[in-house]
Protein backbone atom coordinates (compact mmCIF):
# COMPACT_ATOMS: atom_id res chain seq x y z
CA UNK A 1 0.00 0.00 0.00
CA UNK A 2 0.98 3.68 -0.64
CA UNK A 3 2.18 5.52 2.27
CA UNK A 4 3.55 8.92 3.36
CA UNK A 5 6.54 9.56 5.91
CA UNK A 6 8.36 13.23 5.81
CA UNK A 7 6.97 14.29 2.42
CA UNK A 8 7.68 11.07 0.94
CA UNK A 9 5.14 8.99 -0.83
CA UNK A 10 5.95 5.65 -1.43
CA UNK A 11 5.02 1.83 -1.75
CA UNK A 12 5.44 -0.24 1.62
CA UNK A 13 4.49 -3.94 1.88
CA UNK A 14 2.53 -4.91 5.63
CA UNK A 15 2.45 -7.94 7.18
CA UNK A 16 -1.21 -8.74 8.46
CA UNK A 17 -0.33 -10.66 11.56
CA UNK A 18 2.54 -8.17 13.36
CA UNK A 19 2.00 -4.94 11.45
CA UNK A 20 5.56 -5.06 10.25
CA UNK A 21 6.20 -2.68 7.43
CA UNK A 22 8.63 -3.27 4.50
CA UNK A 23 9.44 -0.47 1.97
CA UNK A 24 8.74 -1.74 -1.53
CA UNK A 25 10.15 1.48 -3.56
CA UNK A 26 12.28 4.49 -1.59
CA UNK A 27 13.30 7.71 -2.68
CA UNK A 28 12.70 11.45 -2.96
CA UNK A 29 9.29 11.09 -5.09
CA UNK A 30 5.71 10.41 -4.91
CA UNK A 31 4.54 7.61 -5.64
CA UNK A 32 0.79 8.21 -7.11
CA UNK A 33 -0.48 5.29 -8.10
CA UNK A 34 0.89 1.22 -8.71
CA UNK A 35 -1.30 -2.08 -10.03
CA UNK A 36 1.01 -5.14 -9.28
CA UNK A 37 1.28 -9.08 -10.94
CA UNK A 38 -1.26 -11.25 -8.37
CA UNK A 39 1.45 -12.24 -6.30
CA UNK A 40 2.91 -8.62 -5.79
CA UNK A 41 6.40 -9.37 -6.96
CA UNK A 42 6.53 -6.85 -9.37
CA UNK A 43 4.75 -3.43 -10.13
CA UNK A 44 4.21 -0.77 -12.08
CA UNK A 45 4.48 2.99 -10.55
CA UNK A 46 3.56 6.62 -11.32
CA UNK A 47 5.94 8.42 -9.85
CA UNK A 48 6.27 12.32 -9.62
CA UNK A 49 8.87 14.23 -8.19
CA UNK A 50 9.66 17.89 -7.82
CA UNK A 51 11.04 18.14 -11.46
CA UNK A 52 9.26 15.28 -13.26
CA UNK A 53 5.46 14.81 -14.10
CA UNK A 54 3.77 11.71 -13.48
CA UNK A 55 5.95 8.71 -15.60
CA UNK A 56 5.43 5.26 -15.70
CA UNK A 57 8.06 2.78 -13.82
CA UNK A 58 8.51 -0.68 -13.56
CA UNK A 59 9.76 -2.71 -10.53
CA UNK A 60 10.89 -5.86 -11.02
CA UNK A 61 11.06 -6.81 -7.22
CA UNK A 62 10.63 -5.08 -4.14
CA UNK A 63 14.07 -2.67 -2.97
CA UNK A 64 15.30 -2.72 -6.92
CA UNK A 65 15.48 0.41 -8.46
CA UNK A 66 12.39 0.93 -10.77
CA UNK A 67 13.01 1.69 -14.59
CA UNK A 68 11.56 4.61 -16.16
CA UNK A 69 8.93 3.38 -19.36
CA UNK A 70 7.46 7.00 -20.40
CA UNK A 71 8.99 9.92 -21.00
CA UNK A 72 6.17 12.47 -21.48
CA UNK A 73 7.33 15.78 -20.57
CA UNK A 74 11.05 15.41 -21.98
CA UNK A 75 10.07 17.84 -25.11
CA UNK A 76 8.45 20.52 -22.48
CA UNK A 77 10.97 20.03 -19.90
CA UNK A 78 14.27 20.66 -22.19
CA UNK A 79 12.30 23.99 -22.93
CA UNK A 80 12.29 24.89 -19.26
CA UNK A 81 14.92 25.71 -16.72
CA UNK A 82 13.19 23.71 -13.43
CA UNK A 83 15.03 23.55 -9.99
CA UNK A 84 15.01 20.54 -7.71
CA UNK A 85 14.27 22.49 -3.92
CA UNK A 86 16.23 22.30 -1.68
CA UNK A 87 15.03 19.96 1.76
CA UNK A 88 15.76 22.09 4.84
CA UNK A 89 14.69 21.07 8.66
CA UNK A 90 14.58 23.75 11.29
CA UNK A 91 13.79 24.13 14.69
CA UNK A 92 11.04 26.01 15.76
CA UNK A 93 10.29 27.85 19.39
CA UNK A 94 9.59 25.04 21.33
CA UNK A 95 12.44 22.23 20.11
CA UNK A 96 10.24 20.71 17.33
CA UNK A 97 11.69 19.84 14.30
CA UNK A 98 9.64 21.12 11.01
CA UNK A 99 10.50 20.39 7.55
CA UNK A 100 10.63 22.74 4.95
CA UNK A 101 11.34 23.33 1.34
CA UNK A 102 12.86 25.87 -0.32
CA UNK A 103 12.18 26.52 -4.13
CA UNK A 104 15.17 28.94 -5.58
CA UNK A 105 15.19 31.11 -9.02
CA UNK A 106 17.57 29.29 -11.72
CA UNK A 107 20.77 30.61 -11.75
CA UNK A 108 20.76 31.07 -7.98
CA UNK A 109 23.81 33.31 -6.43
CA UNK A 110 23.85 32.67 -2.48
CA UNK A 111 25.34 35.95 -2.09
CA UNK A 112 22.59 37.88 -3.49
CA UNK A 113 19.17 38.68 -1.54
CA UNK A 114 16.23 37.56 -3.16
CA UNK A 115 12.14 38.39 -2.12
CA UNK A 116 10.55 35.48 -0.90
CA UNK A 117 6.78 34.07 -1.19
CA UNK A 118 6.06 31.96 1.99
CA UNK A 119 3.45 29.37 0.63
CA UNK A 120 1.40 27.90 3.34
CA UNK A 121 -0.58 24.71 2.64
CA UNK A 122 -4.43 24.10 3.40
CA UNK A 123 -5.97 21.10 5.14
CA UNK A 124 -4.92 21.75 7.81
CA UNK A 125 -4.02 17.90 7.72
CA UNK A 126 -2.37 17.95 4.57
CA UNK A 127 1.29 18.39 3.63
CA UNK A 128 3.86 19.25 1.24
CA UNK A 129 6.49 16.80 -0.26
CA UNK A 130 8.68 15.47 -2.77
CA UNK A 131 6.25 16.10 -5.45
CA UNK A 132 6.02 18.02 -8.67
CA UNK A 133 4.44 21.82 -7.88
CA UNK A 134 4.00 24.16 -10.83
CA UNK A 135 3.07 26.80 -8.82
CA UNK A 136 6.34 26.82 -6.95
CA UNK A 137 8.59 26.48 -10.06
CA UNK A 138 6.44 29.11 -11.77
CA UNK A 139 7.41 32.02 -8.98
CA UNK A 140 11.15 30.70 -8.84
CA UNK A 141 11.12 31.57 -12.28
CA UNK A 142 9.86 35.07 -11.90
CA UNK A 143 12.76 35.71 -9.51
CA UNK A 144 10.89 34.35 -5.87
CA UNK A 145 12.51 32.26 -3.41
CA UNK A 146 9.46 30.16 -2.28
CA UNK A 147 9.35 28.60 1.18
CA UNK A 148 6.76 26.15 1.56
CA UNK A 149 6.81 24.03 5.17
CA UNK A 150 4.86 21.52 6.88
CA UNK A 151 4.19 23.28 10.20
CA UNK A 152 2.42 21.33 13.15
CA UNK A 153 -1.22 20.02 12.19
CA UNK A 154 0.67 18.44 8.72
CA UNK A 155 0.67 15.15 7.89
CA UNK A 156 3.24 12.41 7.55
CA UNK A 157 4.59 13.12 10.81
CA UNK A 158 2.95 10.90 13.17
CA UNK A 159 -0.09 11.42 14.98
CA UNK A 160 1.03 13.12 17.95
CA UNK A 161 2.51 15.56 15.37
CA UNK A 162 -0.36 15.98 12.99
CA UNK A 163 -2.94 16.15 16.67
CA UNK A 164 -1.16 18.92 18.31
CA UNK A 165 -2.96 21.72 16.73
CA UNK A 166 -6.51 20.42 18.18
CA UNK A 167 -8.74 23.38 19.50
CA UNK A 168 -5.80 25.63 19.12
CA UNK A 169 -5.62 26.51 14.91
CA UNK A 170 -4.58 28.33 14.62
CA UNK A 171 -1.93 28.64 17.07
CA UNK A 172 1.30 27.60 17.19
CA UNK A 173 1.44 26.40 13.57
CA UNK A 174 1.74 30.05 12.70
CA UNK A 175 4.93 30.33 14.83
CA UNK A 176 6.63 27.20 13.15
CA UNK A 177 6.03 29.09 9.66
CA UNK A 178 7.96 32.12 10.73
CA UNK A 179 10.28 30.26 12.30
CA UNK A 180 11.13 29.40 9.14
CA UNK A 181 10.78 32.84 7.42
CA UNK A 182 13.53 33.34 10.18
CA UNK A 183 15.77 30.48 9.59
CA UNK A 184 15.78 31.75 5.65
CA UNK A 185 16.25 35.36 6.49
CA UNK A 186 19.74 33.71 9.10
CA UNK A 187 20.97 32.24 5.66
CA UNK A 188 21.76 35.55 3.85
CA UNK A 189 20.06 35.17 0.48
CA UNK A 190 16.78 36.61 1.64
CA UNK A 191 15.55 40.47 1.38
CA UNK A 192 13.69 40.64 4.92
CA UNK A 193 11.72 43.99 3.50
CA UNK A 194 10.68 42.00 0.42
CA UNK A 195 8.54 39.19 1.60
CA UNK A 196 4.91 38.13 0.69
CA UNK A 197 2.51 35.49 2.14
CA UNK A 198 0.05 33.59 0.44
CA UNK A 199 -1.90 30.08 0.99
CA UNK A 200 -5.10 28.50 0.14
CA UNK A 201 -8.32 27.38 2.23
CA UNK A 202 -6.32 26.55 5.94
CA UNK A 203 -3.22 28.19 4.35
CA UNK A 204 -5.98 31.24 3.46
CA UNK A 205 -6.94 31.35 7.32
CA UNK A 206 -2.87 31.09 8.31
CA UNK A 207 -2.20 33.86 5.79
CA UNK A 208 -5.21 36.05 7.41
CA UNK A 209 -3.56 35.12 10.30
CA UNK A 210 -0.40 35.81 9.83
CA UNK A 211 -0.52 39.47 9.20
CA UNK A 212 -3.13 40.22 12.08
CA UNK A 213 0.12 39.12 14.26
CA UNK A 214 3.00 40.77 12.32
CA UNK A 215 3.54 43.57 9.79
CA UNK A 216 6.97 42.12 8.39
CA UNK A 217 5.43 40.68 4.78
CA UNK A 218 4.89 43.24 2.53
CA UNK A 219 2.52 41.94 0.94
CA UNK A 220 -0.17 38.57 0.87
CA UNK A 221 -2.49 36.80 -1.17
CA UNK A 222 -5.22 34.67 0.67
CA UNK A 223 -6.79 32.16 -1.26
CA UNK A 224 -10.19 30.49 -0.87
CA UNK A 225 -10.05 31.41 2.94
CA UNK A 226 -11.92 31.67 6.24
CA UNK A 227 -12.04 34.66 8.20
CA UNK A 228 -15.13 34.49 10.67
CA UNK A 229 -15.19 30.80 12.38
CA UNK A 230 -18.67 31.53 13.55
CA UNK A 231 -20.02 33.16 10.12
CA UNK A 232 -17.77 29.45 8.69
CA UNK A 233 -19.42 27.40 10.96
CA UNK A 234 -22.73 28.20 9.77
CA UNK A 235 -22.52 28.61 6.21
CA UNK A 236 -19.82 26.04 4.83
CA UNK A 237 -20.63 22.26 3.43
CA UNK A 238 -17.90 20.66 6.15
CA UNK A 239 -19.05 20.15 9.60
CA UNK A 240 -16.31 16.81 10.03
CA UNK A 241 -14.38 19.69 11.72
CA UNK A 242 -16.86 20.33 14.67
CA UNK A 243 -14.95 17.52 17.31
CA UNK A 244 -11.59 17.86 16.39
CA UNK A 245 -11.41 21.95 15.54
CA UNK A 246 -13.95 23.10 18.23
CA UNK A 247 -15.19 21.69 21.70
CA UNK A 248 -18.42 23.33 21.36
CA UNK A 249 -20.54 24.80 18.44
CA UNK A 250 -20.13 28.73 18.20
CA UNK A 251 -23.83 29.52 20.21
CA UNK A 252 -22.44 27.01 23.12
CA UNK A 253 -18.55 28.92 23.28
CA UNK A 254 -18.70 32.14 21.19
CA UNK A 255 -15.38 33.63 23.03
CA UNK A 256 -13.53 30.34 21.29
CA UNK A 257 -14.41 31.30 17.98
CA UNK A 258 -14.16 35.13 18.18
CA UNK A 259 -10.53 34.20 19.49
CA UNK A 260 -9.06 32.22 16.87
CA UNK A 261 -11.26 34.25 13.97
CA UNK A 262 -8.64 36.57 11.91
CA UNK A 263 -11.73 39.12 11.47
CA UNK A 264 -11.43 40.04 15.31
CA UNK A 265 -8.00 41.57 14.85
CA UNK A 266 -8.16 43.03 11.11
CA UNK A 267 -7.51 46.19 12.85
CA UNK A 268 -4.07 45.36 13.09
CA UNK A 269 -3.15 44.64 9.66
CA UNK A 270 -1.01 47.00 7.58
CA UNK A 271 -0.39 44.27 4.73
CA UNK A 272 -1.93 45.08 1.22
CA UNK A 273 -4.39 42.26 0.26
CA UNK A 274 -5.36 40.16 -2.38
CA UNK A 275 -8.56 37.84 -1.80
CA UNK A 276 -8.88 35.33 -4.24
CA UNK A 277 -12.28 33.32 -4.30
CA UNK A 278 -14.11 30.97 -5.96
CA UNK A 279 -18.24 32.25 -6.36
CA UNK A 280 -19.27 28.80 -5.79
CA UNK A 281 -16.75 27.15 -3.03
CA UNK A 282 -19.04 26.29 -0.28
CA UNK A 283 -16.31 24.72 1.42
CA UNK A 284 -15.13 27.76 2.52
CA UNK A 285 -17.84 30.36 1.45
CA UNK A 286 -17.27 33.93 -0.05
CA UNK A 287 -18.90 35.90 3.09
CA UNK A 288 -17.33 34.52 5.84
CA UNK A 289 -14.06 35.30 4.56
CA UNK A 290 -12.90 37.05 1.54
CA UNK A 291 -15.78 39.67 1.47
CA UNK A 292 -15.60 40.21 5.00
CA UNK A 293 -11.75 40.78 5.10
CA UNK A 294 -12.19 42.91 1.74
CA UNK A 295 -15.02 45.53 2.98
CA UNK A 296 -13.37 45.54 6.69
CA UNK A 297 -9.73 46.74 5.18
CA UNK A 298 -11.69 49.00 2.61
CA UNK A 299 -13.26 50.77 5.51
CA UNK A 300 -10.12 50.93 7.00
CA UNK A 301 -8.28 52.19 3.60
CA UNK A 302 -5.63 49.37 3.57
CA UNK A 303 -4.71 48.67 -0.33
CA UNK A 304 -6.73 45.34 -1.04
CA UNK A 305 -8.32 44.01 -3.91
CA UNK A 306 -10.86 40.80 -4.11
CA UNK A 307 -10.72 38.73 -7.46
CA UNK A 308 -13.80 36.44 -7.62
CA UNK A 309 -13.68 33.52 -10.04
CA UNK A 310 -17.59 32.86 -11.50
CA UNK A 311 -18.70 29.07 -11.23
CA UNK A 312 -15.13 27.89 -9.64
CA UNK A 313 -15.04 25.91 -6.63
CA UNK A 314 -12.96 25.56 -3.69
CA UNK A 315 -11.23 23.40 -6.99
CA UNK A 316 -10.01 26.12 -8.26
CA UNK A 317 -6.27 25.88 -7.96
CA UNK A 318 -6.65 22.00 -8.72
CA UNK A 319 -9.60 21.63 -11.30
CA UNK A 320 -10.34 25.32 -12.09
CA UNK A 321 -10.82 25.81 -15.46
CA UNK A 322 -7.38 26.53 -17.19
CA UNK A 323 -7.96 29.94 -17.95
CA UNK A 324 -8.93 30.60 -14.46
CA UNK A 325 -6.01 28.68 -13.21
CA UNK A 326 -3.73 30.53 -15.48
CA UNK A 327 -5.18 33.98 -14.26
CA UNK A 328 -5.02 33.06 -10.46
CA UNK A 329 -1.41 32.73 -10.56
CA UNK A 330 -0.66 35.71 -12.56
CA UNK A 331 -2.66 37.82 -10.10
CA UNK A 332 -0.83 36.30 -7.06
CA UNK A 333 3.11 37.19 -8.79
CA UNK A 334 1.32 40.41 -9.94
CA UNK A 335 0.17 41.40 -6.13
CA UNK A 336 3.53 40.54 -5.43
CA UNK A 337 5.01 42.24 -7.86
CA UNK A 338 3.68 45.61 -7.24
CA UNK A 339 4.07 45.65 -3.58
CA UNK A 340 7.46 43.67 -2.92
CA UNK A 341 8.88 44.63 -6.01
CA UNK A 342 7.56 47.99 -6.92
CA UNK A 343 6.54 47.07 -10.38
CA UNK A 344 3.51 49.42 -12.01
CA UNK A 345 -0.02 47.23 -11.84
CA UNK A 346 -2.71 50.09 -12.73
CA UNK A 347 -5.05 47.19 -12.26
CA UNK A 348 -4.48 47.09 -8.67
CA UNK A 349 -4.56 50.73 -8.71
CA UNK A 350 -8.50 51.47 -9.19
CA UNK A 351 -10.28 52.81 -6.07
CA UNK A 352 -7.60 53.32 -3.95
CA UNK A 353 -7.39 55.83 -1.44
CA UNK A 354 -3.99 58.55 -1.67
CA UNK A 355 -2.18 59.97 1.17
CA UNK A 356 -4.41 63.29 0.38
CA UNK A 357 -7.32 61.37 0.74
CA UNK A 358 -8.91 62.20 -2.80
CA UNK A 359 -10.28 58.71 -4.60
CA UNK A 360 -8.57 57.50 -7.99
CA UNK A 361 -10.84 56.46 -10.68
Amino acid sequence: MLYVKEGRANLGSFDVASGKMADVTKGNQAVVSYRSVPDASKFVLLISTPTRVGDLYWLDKAGAQPKQLTHINDELFSKLNLTEPEEVWYTSFDGKKIQTWVQKPPDFDPNKKYPLILNIHGGPHAAYGFIFDHEFQWMAAKGYVVLYPNPRGSTSYGQDFGNIIQHKYPGDDYKDLMAGVDELVRRGYVDDKKMGVTGGSGGGLLTNWTITQTTRFAAAVSQRDIASWSDWWYTADFTLFQPSWFKAPPFEDPEDYVRRSPITYVNKIQTPLMLILGEADWRTPTGPGGEAMFRALKYRKIPTVMVRFPNESHELSRSGQPWHRIERLQHIVGWFDKWILGVPKPEYDIGEVTRSTTTQQ
